[in-house]
């Protein structure tokens, strides 16, 4: 037997400075090398930094008024922080991988500038509701930015509605041609199924009122601050209820993975559709050179790589969805070091709706559509069966009737290899014995569509040109709100940053 090559040395462990041993004089030693390199998120929690900085400045302003901290103190921290703000906005800071994440590298920075005053800031808190506060907060901006992004998709799509009018296209079921609508509506299908996205992470405001910060580890502290003055320097409305949940929930984590996989899927619906109608086979819609690129091998090739890319970010966001599912589903009861797996999925689904929706609005705005292409695939007379047999309908053929007799006589116009609207009168009647050979002949794209008046969200013109104002006003109204809570967002911020007395 060959002998066994030789034992290499461990790589050196993590330094007595790393945050297992920096926080805890319970433990002694060096932390072993697997579990340092397992422990480290700062390269991807780093992203929660700007929030880091804004949940320590509302806390300092608690500590402050129970005079834990004194207005010195306040105002070195708060200096010390905005320093360190700039830092990581400039790039200049250093991130230290033995410090394990955000927060340790953050109070580290700051005890450099702030001295003791950064050393007191930690009274009456923990990691457990720090993190759970910062990504809260994160969550916010997030979901605002991205409810912004979702405005501009939608308001690319009915500029497009507006654009196009009347013009027609051929409706689909089971991919199978089936009646014709203006393109209008099918934008605007689009545009309801986004609209319903900004619903969704609208709502996820109203379960985001509760400040985990002040929950401390799991059970609150004894010191006597008023959790009330860091939710309101936040814009929380209240305190979490229950120190236990507050700080091993993530329900608002996956509730907005849930709503960004179905935001990803609705993306992804709207990409299929762009690159099929590319196709030559479909031939009804082209993209600019800039969102399309060519084959490495086949010269004449020009692929809709823009939206087969977007198509194939929902898998991502699902698969983020899916992996903190599986990482909270069993934990007991409070914070476990499982939550760290947390953070890489949703920052991760965010990071991929924040690339996906611009490129979506891009495709929405820049595709040119071939309208005279659409108007031939939406006339084709055989979509016109539906009308004929509702047509019998009102002559008192019941519909079961008129819907047998209209497949009859399709079949029959198949067979001989004429449309609908070349049957003779005679041929007609003898299928549909109530029915009008007149009729035929008025059965135009056109008409049908016109036809579709009744049916509020029907395709008829004078219902979309309705549907249009009504999405238009409803998207200028929620430009307007959402400018209001990012002006209000930011002048929160801002008065955390202030300096002066300190005072809350």
């Amino acid at each position: 037997m060959a002998a066994a090559p030789p034992r290499k040395a461990n790589p050196p462990a993590a330094s007595p400075a790393a945050p297992a041993r920096h926080l805890a004089g319970r433990l002694s030693g060096k932390v072993s090398s697997v579990l340092a390199r397992a422990s480290v998120s700062v390269g991807f929690d780093r992203a929660l930094a700007r929030e880091d900085i804004w949940g320590s400045l509302a806390h300092a302003r608690a500590l402050l008024a129970i005079g834990a901290l004194s207005g010195e103190d306040f105002r070195a921290i708060q200096r010390g922080l905005g320093e360190i703000r700039a830092e990581i906005g400039s790039g200049a800071f250093h991130w230290d991988e033995a410090l394990e994440d955000v927060h340790m590298n953050i109070e580290k920075a700051l005890i450099a500038k702030a001295g003791e005053a950064g050393a007191k800031l930690h009274a009456g808190r923990s990691r457990n509701d720090q993190v759970a506060t910062d990504e809260l907060l994160f969550l916010k901006k997030t979901a605002l930015r991205q409810r912004g992004f979702l405005l501009d998709l939608r308001e690319a799509l009915l500029a497009r509605a507006e654009e196009v009018g009347e013009a027609l296209a051929p409706g689909y079921t089971h991919l199978q041609r089936a009646q014709p609508v203006l393109l209008a509506h099918w934008l605007l299908a689009h545009q309801e199924a986004f609209a319903r996205d900004a619903d969704r992470f609208l709502s996820l405001e109203g379960r985001l009122k509760w400040l985990p910060l002040g929950s401390g580890a799991l059970a609150g502290t004894s010191l006597p601050i008023d959790p009330e003055i860091a939710a309101a320097a936040l814009g929380f409305a209240s305190p979490a209820r229950n120190s236990l949940d507050a700080v091993s929930s993530r329900d608002a984590l996956l509730e907005y993975l849930a709503f960004a996989a179905i935001l990803a899927v609705n993306l992804s619906r709207l990409a299929e559709e762009m690159a099929l109608w590319s196709s030559a086979e479909f031939g009804f819609l082209s993209f600019p050179d800039s969102l399309a690129t060519t084959s490495s091998m086949m010269p004449q090739k020009k692929n809709p790589d823009g939206a087969e890319l977007l198509r194939g970010k929902a898998g991502r966001v699902i698969g983020s969805l899916v992996s903190l599912l599986v990482v909270v589903k069993g934990l007991p009861l409070s914070y476990n070091r499982d939550l760290q797996e947390d953070k890489e999925p949703f920052l991760d689904a965010a990071s991929t709706l924040d690339l996906s929706l611009p490129l979506a609005a891009s495709l929405a705005r820049e595709a040119t559509f071939n309208l005279p292409r659409l108007r031939e695939a939406a006339s084709d007379p055989f979509m016109a069966a539906t009308d004929v047999a509702e047509a019998l309908v009102l002559r008192g053929t019941p519909f079961r009737e008129a819907h047998r007799e209209v497949g009859a006589l399709v079949a029959f116009a198949l067979e001989r290899g004429i449309s609908l609207l070349e049957v003779t009168p005679e041929d007609f009647l003898s299928f549909c014995p109530q029915g009008d050979p007149a009729l035929l002949r008025r059965l135009g794209p056109e008409d049908l569509t016109r036809a579709r008046g009744s049916t509020l969200g029907g395709t008829a013109p004078e219902r979309v040109r309705e549907n249009l104002a009504r999405a238009s006003a409803r998207a200028l109204a929620e430009r307007e709100r959402l400018i209001a809570e990012i002006r209000e967002r930011d002048l929160l911020l801002q008065a955390l940053l202030e300096t002066g007395e300190g005072t809350p």
